[in-house]
């Protein structure tokens, strides 16, 4: 808690308070430079840098609410600290009517600042291709038709759906552009789930090679999206190669002795640059172990292990994979 006023200095990448921080003091900024960056997943994203004469952290000093960001050095900095109670005591011998003034720029500009991230959120939802129950439609319109009409493919090994009575639920039935369609299925295409063939003169050969993996996809995405959050498991895009680490090396570990799949931790982080091209670290299964898809680190000898719920890890993998590229496909 700041109490005193004077000069503070803030070394490179150190925070000069963050995000979510109960407020105390405004800055001016003596030396140096600080980024105001907002938390995005595990990113940080700038929203603007500031120099030796500007203010930061004087909003708060009207409404007391959580700081709204943080500001984090990108440089070796200084600031003068100029606490919220001995500015009170000076404020209050201000007259009523720039009291008034003063505070009613302030919510001004909180409300400003309220409007602006509801319009950033609104143009990005709408810039979405694939909103959450859209993908659910989408690959419950394959399912439908693909159970419904499609025919053995010998040469794929999976579902031939007829395109035109692909189209005609699509538009017809479901009222899905047939744009978000093919964009669907290229997706499902380039993961391997698919098979999407151009045959000339608008003519498609469709292929559903992972029948049941879609439709399992389809029930479970449904069920999670309709779960209070608390309860919904959220795997981070950055897990999935983690995931995939741990299903290779479940496979080369021996279960353990009520019969357990375990995943051996030192050969994962040793040996998964060479078997799967990218190396993970042990501390990267932490986000797994939270979320119950590991049990804690058990030493057996010169073993480090984990216990894993390997079903539910991989049934999830390909699940998320699919989330995350649609996410990345926009209009």
């Amino acid at each position: 808690m700041v109490t005193n006023s004077g000069p503070k200095k803030i070394e490179k990448d150190f925070y000069l308070f963050r995000e979510g921080d109960m407020p105390d003091a405004m800055y001016v900024v003596k030396s140096g430079k600080f980024a105001v960056v907002k938390t995005k997943q595990n990113a940080e994203i700038v929203l603007a840098e500031i120099g030796p004469g500007a203010m930061v952290g004087e909003m708060a000093f009207f409404d007391n609410e959580p700081r709204s960001a943080s500001v984090k050095a990108i440089k070796d900095s200084e600031v003068i600290a100029l606490p919220y109670k001995a500015l009170h005591a000076q404020f209050q011998g201000f007259p009523e009517w720039c009291k008034a003034i003063m505070r009613t720029v302030n919510g001004h500009l909180r409300n400003a600042n309220q409007r602006i991230k509801l319009l950033e959120k609104s143009e990005a939802s709408e810039n979405d291709l694939f909103p959450p129950h859209t993908i659910t439609r989408l690959i419950s319109i394959l399912n439908l038709v693909g159970q419904r009409y499609g025919k053995p493919s010998p040469d794929d090994k999976g579902l031939l759906v007829n395109p035109n009575i692909l189209r005609n639920y699509t538009i017809q039935i479901f009222h899905e552009p047939t744009h978000k369609m093919q964009k669907m299925m290229s997706a499902l295409h380039d993961m391997g789930h698919m098979k999407v063939e151009d045959l000339g003169e608008g003519k498609q050969k469709i292929v559903i090679l992972n029948v049941d993996l879609l439709f399992a996809f389809a029930e479970w995405y449904n069920d999670w999206l309709f779960k209070k959050e608390d309860d919904q498991i959220k795997i981070r895009e950055e897990e999935i190669k983690t995931l995939k680490a741990v299903i290779h090396f479940t496979k080369l570990t021996a279960k353990d002795k009520k019969g357990n799949s375990r995943v051996d931790l030192n050969l994962m982080q040793n040996e998964s640059l060479t078997a799967l091209g990218y190396a993970v670290k042990m501390e990267e299964t932490a986000g797994l172990i939270q979320n119950k898809l590991m049990g804690e680190k058990i030493m057996e000898g010169d073993l480090l292990s984990c216990t894993v719920n390997i079903e539910e890890v991989e049934k999830i993998t390909p699940f998320w994979e699919i989330i995350y590229l649609l996410e990345k496909i926009r209009r």
